[in-house]
């Protein structure tokens, strides 16, 4: 099999304007790609800004699409629009996410309706968005969590909330396979990243690093080439959730 290339593909990253899903949108420009730099609110409009610029420094066209993707009409209007600017849309990469840290006794139903909500659904729709309208021989990748192999307290609803990806990854990988289209699951260690330290004090922090190898968290820097080769030479992936952590949990 040749190998696979990004040059003049199109790429619909969910959260690409800052952190991973921001290296991930600079990184397919840097290897041929358009992108589609999805984000959340308003607070993250000058990151969508920026991402845009990097890619158009790269040599390659983007745009932003700010939307709830735990609305399926959201998700919907970002692929409307790979296909309304470039016409077609080749990689779908979802990084959005919510993490909670709290205790079972604690958690009210809006932290359960919220964790699952951007966790789960959003997640479900982005997939089924993305087989409808992808090329075939698309990619189809979504950011889990390395919880999913863990043994621990304080995170039943959010690891809860990843887990179901793994199970709409299968799935898919199976339904979509006729098309050439693989669907995988990338699970990190916690990754330094603003969304990260706010759940944990400084001694849980150590004891993050202290799981993985040279004693450190995930960093994005790790993960922006896994799912690149997912996107690419890693096309026989199908149906697969990656744990990229330094040794953090293993299943």
């Amino acid at each position: 099999m040749a190998a696979q290339d990004l040059d003049g593909k199109v790429a619909v990253v969910g959260g690409g304007a800052k952190n991973l899903g921001a290296l991930v949108s600079r990184g397919f420009a840097d290897a041929g790609a358009d992108v589609v730099v999805h984000y959340h609110s308003d607070a993250a409009a000058d990151d969508a800004r920026a991402t845009v610029k990097a890619v158009e420094e790269a040599g390659r066209r983007a745009v932003t699409v700010q939307g709830d993707l735990t609305r399926p009409s959201d998700v919907r209007r970002l692929f409307d629009t790979a296909l309304d600017e470039f016409a077609r849309a080749d990689i779908a990469v979802n990084t959005t996410g919510m993490v909670l840290r709290k205790p079972i006794l604690e958690i009210s139903e809006d932290d359960y309706d919220r964790m699952l909500g951007i966790n789960a659904k959003a997640g479900f729709f982005f997939i089924q968005e993305a087989g409808r309208r992808l090329n075939d021989g698309g990619r189809i990748i979504s950011l889990g969590t390395s919880l999913l192999a863990a043994f621990t307290d304080g995170y039943s609803v959010y690891a809860g909330g990843k887990a179901p990806l793994e199970h709409f990854t299968r799935a898919a990988a199976k339904e979509f396979a006729d098309r050439g289209i693989s669907v995988n699951v990338v699970a990190p260690g916690p990754m330094d990243t603003p969304f990260f330290y706010p759940q944990e004090n400084d001694q849980r922090v150590e004891f993050h690093k202290s799981q993985a190898m040279k004693n450190q968290l995930t960093q994005i820097e790790d993960i922006a080439p896994v799912i690149r080769f997912l996107s690419t030479d890693g096309w026989w992936f199908t149906g697969q959730t990656l744990f990229p952590n330094g040794g953090y949990t293993t299943r």
